[in-house]
């Protein structure tokens, strides 16, 4: 990924559940906060053991890890983003988590050229 770094610390990834914003569709949840980095995103990925065993859950976080990287150059710079895998996301279609992936990126306004 280009313009992404990853975030690691559960520090980091509070920041963003606490301060910033959110939206939710039936298999996952995206939440974004303003980055003091311009330059570039900062990704954290969360999939809950909730959702099944390691397999199961690794899976859904390369196809969400994909996804995003299929469409950084879409998404705005300068946030720190955390995508929160729900437990229907285990039996959702690649499409399905792409077109919900889509939805909440413009529901929250990280589409380039969006304001």
């Amino acid at each position: 990924m280009r313009f992404t770094c990853s975030i690691k610390r559960n520090y980091e990834f509070r920041r963003v559940y606490n301060a910033g914003k959110s939206s939710a569709t039936g298999h996952i949840a995206l939440y974004c906060r303003r980055s003091r980095v311009r330059g570039r995103n900062q990704l954290g990925i969360t999939v809950g053991t909730k959702v099944g065993n390691a397999v199961v859950r690794n899976k859904v976080r390369r196809r969400l890890k994909e996804i995003y990287r299929l469409h950084e150059p879409e998404i705005r710079r300068g946030f720190d983003l955390v995508i929160v895998a729900r437990v229907k996301s285990r039996d959702a279609a690649y499409r399905q988590l792409e077109v919900d992936f889509l939805r909440l990126v413009d529901k929250l306004g990280l589409r380039e050229g969006q304001a």
